[in-house]
Order: C-alpha cells, then sequence, then structure tokens
C-alpha cells in the first residue's frame, strides 16, 4: 500500500476470537468460507477455548504465570477475550493489531437536511498510516453507537427522571448532554463532516486520569511488547477499553480520521452488500429485544462503575458512590414503571455488589498488569532469538 510517499508492502492476518458460551452459537458460525476474504489475508487465525487452553498451560508449566494470573488475563469476559487476541498478534511477531468488531462497518453516514449520505472509509489504511508514528490509533464512531433506545417522556418517566439515571450510570463514553444530544438525532451519531474533510489525526490528551480510547476501530502498536498494557474488566463486567485508557499517560495515542458503522441494534447487517438506508430511523423503547439489550448494557455499565471511580478518583470515591446510589432510588423506580417491568431494579444490587468489591478488583487490575509483563518479557527473549520477520495483523 502507498503511505507517506512509500510503497510499503503489507500482510493482513485476520484473528477471531469467539466465545460460543456468551452467544449460544457453534465453532462454525465463526469460519470464513468467504473466499474473496480468504483471498485478501495471508492466514486467518481462529482463537478458541480450547486452543488458548493450551497455551495458557504451557505458560503455568513453564512458570511464566500462576493458575489465578491465566485466570486474570485469559479467563471469561470481554477484556481476556481481547487478551488472547493480543497475546497471539505479539506471539506470532505481528507488527500492529487492529480491533474491529462483528457489528462495525467500515463506513461512514452523514445528514445533509433530511438526507442521510454514506461514504466508505479506508479504516485499516488510516490505522496504518498513523501507527507508524503511535503507540495507538484510535478512530471514530457514527450510527447507533450506544444501546439506548429513544424514549417517550410521560407521566410515568419525565426527562429529569432519566437524566438522574444516566447521571447514575455515566461513564468514560456516556453522559448526560451526549444522550440527550443523541436523542434528538433519533439515537443516531452522525459522522461529522469537518473530520471527513479535514482528514487528519489529533494527539488524545490525558483528561481526568485517562486518555480516552475505545475497543473496536482500535489500533496498537506491537513492535515494543514492554508498551503493550492488558484489557481488564471486573468479572461480568465491561469497561476492558476504559481501564486500559487510565494506563496510556506515557502512550502516544491519536484520534485518526476514520469512521466505522456501529449497528448497535443489528438491524443493518447487509450495508456492505450495498443495502444503504436513506434514513436512519430511531429505534422504539417499546421493542422487547431493544429493552433487554439496553438493560444488559446498563448492568455491564454499572458493574464497572465503581473499580472505575476507584481508580481515577479515590479521594472522592464514597461521596460519588452516595450520590449514585441517591439518583438510582430515584430513577429506577420510574424506569420499571416505564417498561412495566422489574429487571431494572437489578442495578442498584449490581452496583452494590462490586461496591462491596471494589479493593479486590483493584488488586486484580494491577496485578493483571504485572502478569501481563511477565508474559510479554517472556515473548522478548523467545523473539530476540529469531531472524527478524514483519508483518502486520488486522
Amino acid at each position: 500500500s502507498q503511505r507517506s510517499g512509500a510503497t510499503q508492502d503489507v500482510a493482513l492476518h485476520l484473528f477471531v476470537a469467539h466465545d460460543l458460551a456468551y452467544t449460544n452459537t457453534e465453532a462454525a458460525d465463526y469460519e470464513v468460507i468467504d473466499d474473496e476474504v480468504v483471498r485478501s489475508v495471508a492466514s486467518v487465525h481462529s482463537i478458541s477455548d480450547s486452543s488458548m487452553r493450551i497455551e495458557t498451560q504451557d505458560l503455568i508449566r513453564r512458570q511464566i504465570l500462576t493458575r489465578r494470573e491465566v485466570k486474570l488475563l485469559f479467563g471469561k469476559g470481554y477484556g481476556a477475550r481481547r487478551n488472547t487476541v493480543l497475546y497471539q498478534a505479539a506471539k506470532s511477531d505481528m507488527d500492529y493489531l487492529i480491533f474491529l468488531d462483528d457489528d462495525e462497518y467500515p463506513l461512514a453516514t452523514t445528514r445533509i437536511g433530511a438526507q442521510d449520505y454514506w461514504q466508505g472509509q479506508s479504516v485499516i489504511a488510516t490505522h496504518l498510516e498513523y501507527l507508524s508514528e503511535s503507540d495507538i490509533t484510535h478512530g471514530h464512531h457514527c450510527g447507533y453507537v450506544s444501546p439506548i433506545p429513544q424514549f417517550e417522556w410521560n407521566d410515568q418517566l419525565s426527562k429529569d427522571d432519566f437524566r438522574l439515571f444516566i447521571e447514575a450510570i455515566s461513564n468514560d463514553i456516556l453522559s448526560w448532554e451526549s444522550v440527550e444530544e443523541l436523542m434528538g438525532n433519533s439515537g443516531v451519531t452522525y459522522a461529522a463532516r469537518s473530520i471527513l474533510e479535514a482528514a487528519r489525526a489529533e494527539e488524545v490528551l490525558e483528561i481526568g486520569g485517562m486518555k480516552f480510547i475505545s475497543g473496536s476501530n482500535l489500533g496498537l502498536s506491537l513492535r515494543a511488547r514492554s508498551r503493550l498494557s492488558p484489557f481488564y474488566s471486573p468479572p461480568g463486567a465491561r469497561g476492558e477499553d476504559a481501564f486500559l485508557s487510565t494506563v496510556l499517560g506515557d502512550r502516544k495515542v491519536m484520534k485518526i480520521p476514520a469512521y466505522v458503522f456501529h449497528d448497535g441494534f443489528l438491524r443493518h447487517k447487509h450495508l456492505l452488500t450495498g443495502v444503504l438506508p436513506r434514513e436512519l430511523r430511531a429505534v422504539s423503547s417499546s421493542d422487547p429485544d431493544v429493552v433487554e439489550r439496553f438493560l444488559n448494557a446498563c448492568i455491564g455499565w454499572i458493574r464497572y462503575k465503581p473499580l472505575l471511580t476507584y481508580v481515577i478518583n479515590r479521594r472522592g470515591y464514597d461521596v460519588e458512590i452516595a450520590e449514585i446510589k441517591e439518583k438510582l432510588a430515584v430513577s429506577i423506580p420510574r424506569l420499571c414503571a416505564y417498561f412495566g417491568i422489574d429487571d431494572f431494579n437489578r442495578i442498584p444490587i449490581e452496583l452494590e455488589y462490586y461496591h462491596r468489591h471494589v479493593e479486590s478488583h483493584f488488586k486484580d487490575f494491577e496485578d493483571s498488569k504485572i502478569a501481563w509483563a511477565t508474559v510479554m518479557a517472556s515473548l522478548e527473549n523467545v523473539q530476540s532469538s529469531r531472524p527478524c520477520s514483519r508483518t502486520l495483523v488486522s
């Protein structure tokens, strides 16, 4: 590919991580059978539980990791799945790793007047352009970025009630200001024309102890193993990208001008075959499947709220948790009444559990970083004795 005035050969290797227990699917569902895809990549690696079990048993046998450390890094959950991909890519001596989720597409949608317009995005090429001079590259998202449906305010749930709820569960990517703006656009995030037209990257600055990234449309340079950090999230929680954001103080992170369209409600699975809707419509909160997806997202968010607060605001932790509980006490009964279900009562219970275990989760977070450094050092020792051979993974 042509980059920065120089022609470079790029080999793409596809790493696919799947969790059959989470999705209730079969391994065959993840096989890459599209001939065009197979021809475009140098290799395909399918990372299963059984294949990773062999790897981790070897790490234990060689006394690089303990069983507890293996569970921390490569056990269950989103963070562990990302670590398996990161480990396999580093072990395979890749130069770069680009994370892309299976519900995202290399497209940007903008709105001009009452019409939605689509534009293809050179996602991989843009990451490559900036990874040569960065530790991490992070792109933009558009579409249905958040699994929050469109609400119709009524006597059961007012806008102020919902604001209290969002303020309670807010995190690095979710705030009331962003949600309010989102609902004004029927729940759709549109690509900014200024970013598409300017086409330049900006360095991400540290704010509140974090350099913001997201888990997908994310590029990592693997050329210096010692500068890699693991993903971590408390058991059963999300936030693996948020916790990685807290350890990037000395890393060069670039926000790059490349969008992906996030199909957060899985309503647009045929975009890459040319089925481009003229109008992206609001997703109603009256759909039971949408409500379930929204609830699951809220539970995933609240489960990591205590630890993220503990990491970035230790001094104000107790006060902030007390405020969260107060806001949930007001807003949760309203949400239950609005949806006609009691399921949202789980959220305060989940908060209390993860609040009570925040110190043990913090220890796990710290220990995971130490264990990961040990693994990366072991790879450096092995690979330093091999002939240099550089490739790229996506």
